[in-house]
């Protein structure tokens, strides 16, 4: 990161203030992510977290020569048990699936795959070995066929999340097993029956609990301590308070994360997304009929701490806002000469603990000289956008993108109509350009010819 760049703040949850990030390595930036539990296609609360995790890494990626980003997957688990039972699968076919589907979701979108995707099924070793270094050290317990973490052992326990002991316990929503010395104690290791996945095991066979598959993850690719730990704020408690917890007392001199970042949740309609409401949504439902991009800048136009309400309106407008920036490169050459940076207004916009709505502002600032003639505005409008993940395509890609007609028929119309112009049949020229404008399709003329667009 050069002294003229725009430093970097960002609201961190532990502290529950916006500070300056300070790297643990300047030259390698180190940020873990919690995935997806694959039994289910993603839908948009969780495409939510997984576009700020997005966003904070193309912008470190912009400030710092290299950043490793990590975001795991959890393929065992009993929802993914319980799904796979109900479908008549297997667990391998329905894990294996959802991550497929995972992906493609998310690279619709433009999502960047992480550096580092692991799994938690091929880990278990790590995870062992972290359960025997809290048991030894005296932070865990086994008790009928299970190994828990006594969180009476960590003094910092609820630090995390801002909560007191009678608050965590309350917040936990669990039945307390008899076999648990505290109320508050978690679950790391958990015996599995014929039915159920499992490994040997020093405390019998069995499998992990949720909370251990990251530390265990996070550990073995970034160490001890890193940069930055994210995720929806669902997550904040119990389980990233749990994995500090257990992170901190296996590995009492490394620091875990330095860094917590959470984005707030999602409503669709003012009311909380929901099957029984009737507004659950996965990201393919949107993508039925609408733009990917689109979708994309919907969630941008909301700064990730805020609460972002999902509508079909604003769907429209961030189209309408594309169609404006995409209006502003139409005179772009095709092949362009290398993009300049971003401007450092955008820039520090975005480095304001991700503000994206003001990042957006600085973007139709840009747009307005584009609009203007000003070709340096527009290549920089184009380089703004692809920081963050908008303006892939070209003007001609985007609108005609849109179009439900065949694209072949209207070529076709196009060669018709010029030959009726040839022709001097402008009664059937102008014909054409009507059928075509009653279809949505706009017509314009010009010394290259004739091109289309989707009005």
């Amino acid at each position: 990161m050069s002294d003229t760049q725009p430093r970097l703040h960002l609201h961190d949850s532990r502290t529950r203030s916006t500070v300056p990030f300070v790297p643990l390595d300047p030259l390698n930036v180190r940020v873990y992510y919690c995935g997806p539990t694959v039994y289910d296609l993603a839908h948009i609360g969780n495409l939510r977290a997984m576009l700020t995790a997005d966003v904070l890494v193309r912008l470190l990626r912009h400030l710092y020569p290299r950043v490793t980003y990590v975001r795991n997957i959890t393929d065992v688990d009993d929802k993914i048990n319980a799904r796979a039972l109900a479908n008549g699968e297997s667990i391998a076919d329905l894990t294996a699936r959802t991550i497929h589907d995972f992906h493609d979701d998310l690279a619709a979108v433009s999502i960047l795959p992480p550096d580092v995707e692991p799994r938690a099924t091929h880990h278990i070793g790590e995870m062992q070995d972290m359960i025997r270094r809290l048991i030894e050290s005296g932070h865990a317990y086994e008790a009928q066929g299970h190994v828990l973490f006594a969180v009476g052992t960590y003094d910092s326990y609820g630090a995390l999340s801002g909560r007191s002991p009678d608050d965590l316990i309350a917040g936990a929503r669990v039945e307390v097993a008899p076999y648990k010395r505290d109320p508050g104690d978690f679950v790391l290791w958990k015996p599995s029956d014929d039915q159920t996945p499992g490994w040997d095991s020093p405390w019998g066979r069995g499998r992990p609990g949720w909370h251990i598959e990251c530390s265990a993850m996070s550990h073995r690719y970034l160490g001890e301590s890193f940069d930055i730990h994210g995720g929806g704020s669902d997550l904040l408690f119990p389980h990233h308070e749990n994995e500090r917890a257990q992170s901190m007392c296996c590995h009492p001199h490394g620091r875990f994360a330095t860094h917590w970042v959470h984005n707030a949740m999602l409503l669709v309609n003012g009311e909380k997304m929901s099957k029984s409401l009737g507004n659950f949504m996965t990201v393919r439902d949107v993508l039925r009929d609408t733009p990917a991009e689109a979708l994309r800048l919907l969630l941008l136009r909301a700064q990730y701490r805020s609460v972002l309400n999902f509508t079909q309106a604003g769907l429209d407008e961030a189209r309408q806002m594309l169609d404006r920036f995409y209006r502003a490169l139409e005179h772009l050459p095709e092949q362009p000469a290398p993009l300049p940076p971003p401007p450092d207004s955008f820039v520090s916009m975005l480095c304001d603990d991700l503000n994206t709505p003001r990042a957006l502002a600085e973007m139709h600032a840009l747009a307005d000289a584009a609009l203007g003639g000003d070709t340096l505005a527009a290549r920089q409008l184009r380089a703004a956008g692809n920081l963050i993940g908008l303006l892939h395509d070209t003007p001609e890609q985007w609108f005609r993108g849109r179009s439900t007609v065949d694209a072949s028929a209207i070529e076709a119309l196009i060669a018709e109509r010029l030959a009726a112009r040839k022709a001097r049949d402008f009664g059937r020229a102008d014909a054409i350009r009507n059928e075509l404008a009653a279809q949505g399709i706009v017509l314009e003329d010009g010394p290259q010819g004739t091109t289309w667009r989707q009005a």
